[in-house]
């Protein structure tokens, strides 16, 4: 009974880097896109882009730390 809660804990992990993944990816290539429309405002862009990739990571990290608590 034991290893099924952890299982469930590191299924929800995985969903969790997956998630945080496609999130990043679509945040960055969102990024790109819009420098190449507008390339006078790519410092602007980069900043907001590395500021919600940070929260995206951290959601994730969040996940991790729960996991290990749980445990």
């Amino acid at each position: 009974m034991g290893m099924d809660k952890f299982a469930f804990y590191f299924l929800g992990m995985g969903l969790a880097v997956i998630g945080s993944g496609l999130g990043l990816g679509r945040a960055v290539s969102a990024a790109m896109e819009a420098i190449g429309r507008q390339p006078e405002a790519a410092g602007r862009i980069q900043t907001a882009m590395i500021i919600g990739c940070a929260f995206i990571e951290a959601l994730t990290i969040y996940t991790l730390i729960s996991v290990f608590l749980a445990k």
